[in-house]
């Protein structure tokens, strides 16, 4: 089943195209990396589809519906969730408090019967490394990436997209968001996520799209994407 499609996608900001004519598929069960060199539109890309900078032209379906410029609070309850580059957590809300926010305003009214169980079930399920009850502007950047991707997964997503979350990891932190990757899929969660981490990339992902200059120049199985010359020219130059 197709979980996501992209037609001819583009994101326009003035006279610079950011993201050009981008055209994709994510099926259901699908670890999909999204890889490009730095500036290359990836997030704008995601940002296009999740509705938080919608496209210029182009269309975007979730399971067969066309969702092209919904709102990101509509795209997350059609069951889009995602994390950001750079955290935004509540400041002074403690971290169960974070994910309850997600858990109340992310689900349809009912679904969830025990907010505080639920959000505290995606802590341990993330292996948040801190008390619930700790202050969010008291955390690392780490910490706080652990804390953006429990209130990502307390809205119940299908979709997940998960941008530069192992930036800035140690090799132990590294092995340990794998474990966390391959339990998310195993939840029935399908995943887009950027990367630049090409070890952890390679060990997770079925699928591969590189862009550069925000156009794909390649789309397929991981292996063979990473081994085209076209990609690794937008990596590593001549």
């Amino acid at each position: 089943m197709i979980v996501l499609e992209t037609q001819n996608l583009t994101k326009k900001f003035g006279g610079l195209t950011a993201v050009n004519a981008v055209s994709m598929t994510i099926n259901q069960g699908d670890i999909v990396g999204l890889i490009g060199p730095n500036g290359a539109g990836k997030t704008t890309f995601i940002n296009a589809i999740s509705g938080l900078n919608p496209p210029t032209s182009g269309t975007v379906k979730m399971f067969g519906k066309e969702t092209t410029g919904l709102t990101p609070e509509k795209m997350c309850r059609l069951g889009l969730s995602r994390t950001f580059q750079i955290p935004s957590p509540f400041p002074k809300m403690t971290a169960i408090e974070s994910v309850m926010t997600a858990t109340i305003f992310g689900n349809p009214a009912g679904k969830i019967t025990d907010p505080v169980a639920h959000s505290r079930e995606m802590l341990e399920f993330v292996e948040f490394p801190m008390k619930e009850t700790v202050v969010a502007e008291q955390l690392n950047t780490v910490q706080l990436k652990r804390l953006d991707l429990a209130r990502a997964l307390a809205s119940s997503p299908k979709l997940l997209f998960m941008d530069e979350l192992a930036s800035g990891l140690s090799e132990g932190e590294l092995k340990d968001i794998m474990r966390i990757i391959h339990k998310i899929s195993k939840k029935g969660i399908s995943i887009l996520m950027i990367e630049h981490i090409m070890q952890l990339i390679m060990a997770v992902c079925n699928r591969l799209l590189c862009i550069q200059f925000g156009t794909k120049i390649a789309e397929g199985p991981t292996q063979e994407v990473a081994n085209d010359p076209k990609v690794t020219k937008a990596y590593l130059g001549e």
